[in-house]
């Protein structure tokens, strides 16, 4: 095959794949609204099957839902028949996509379906199909030949299977109220993940968060930083709330100047007073700009009410990968 045989080919490809979904929008109507209300409304999760190239699409679909605040996952149909069934649950709701209708595996699934009153969605190009007929849902499709020169291999009907359910899932996703903050929560280790991390999420508290009060000596106030392994301590009046900071650097400059009689005296005589601070559900993101900006290593962390809460140092946003 020519070169420019093969180029022809596979814009041919893409033309007809493009014009499948581009007609699929005048396809979403009363039928899908109502499909998202009911994945909306699930109790338990959202079920996605199919069988052969179908399956993978059905995979993605599940991958899609479980990562924007959908419970779901994939059911293999053969599997299921064979055992696997037992992970369905009269909570759940299921979305089957079959290009015909009539793949043998899913239509083995519909009496089970049935019995256990498992709600139906189905994706499929013929609405007429056994499919079809026995869901609850019928989302046409509305592929009538594949990209495939033989009009044989899933191309055309599964990319708009995908097409179908990523409408779906975000469909979903915004009826749901879903935010970039959920998403964050779900996605932990991906790049939004992390400029969504909260102060929160990475402080230090307990043990490795050193709180003294006023009246605490610098040498014991250095011997709790010590401990906590930290390069500072927070000083907190009576009601627990921020006093001021004391760190490593604050020492070593009132020990040049005025020599060790300090470390028998108050450590909030040397402290910084007014300390910069953070509130623990800000954004490691602010709290980052902060601490660049002031050129500081550590940041205290406190609550609404201004009572400490945690510290933050700058090793903590190295290891949450924010620097």
């Amino acid at each position: 095959m020519k070169k420019s045989s093969v180029i022809r080919l596979a814009q041919g490809v893409l033309k007809i794949e493009a014009l499948a979904i581009s007609r699929l929008r005048s396809r979403i109507g009363k039928d899908f609204e109502t499909a998202v209300k009911g994945m909306a409304e699930c109790q338990g999760r959202v079920i996605l099957t199919g069988m052969g190239k179908p399956g993978f699409i059905a995979r993605k679909i599940a991958a899609t839902l479980a990562s924007t605040g959908t419970p779901s996952f994939y059911l293999h149909p053969a599997e299921a028949v064979h055992g696997d069934f037992g992970m369905v649950t009269s909570q759940d709701l299921m979305m089957a996509i079959s290009q015909s209708g009539e793949s043998e595996e899913i239509v083995r699934l519909l009496p089970l379906l049935k019995k256990k009153g498992v709600k139906l969605i189905a994706l499929t190009s013929v609405p007429g199909s056994t499919l079809g007929r026995h869901a609850d849902i019928v989302l046409d499709l509305g592929v009538r030949r594949e990209a495939c020169p033989l009009n044989l291999a899933p191309s055309t009907s599964t990319t708009v299977s995908l097409a179908m359910g990523d409408a779906l899932a975000l469909s979903l996703l915004k009826k749901k109220g879903f935010r970039s903050e959920d998403f964050a929560e779900l996605h932990p280790a991906g790049s939004l993940g992390r400029k969504l991390l909260k102060v929160g999420d990475i402080m230090r508290t307990g043990k490795s968060n050193p709180i003294v009060g006023v009246k605490t000596t610098v040498r014991q106030a250095l011997l709790k930083i010590t401990a906590s392994r930290a390069g500072s301590c927070t000083i907190v009046n009576a009601q627990g709330k921020l006093a001021g900071v004391f760190t490593d650097g604050d020492l070593r400059r009132h020990l040049k100047s005025q020599g060790e009689k300090i470390l028998s005296r108050p450590v909030i005589r040397w402290a910084t007073l007014k300390p910069r601070f953070i509130q623990k559900d800000k954004l490691a993101e602010e709290a980052f700009h902060i601490m660049e900006t002031l050129r500081i290593d550590e940041l205290p962390v406190v609550d609404k009410a201004r009572r400490v809460v945690g510290l933050l140092d700058v090793q903590d946003l190295m290891r949450a990968g924010r620097v």
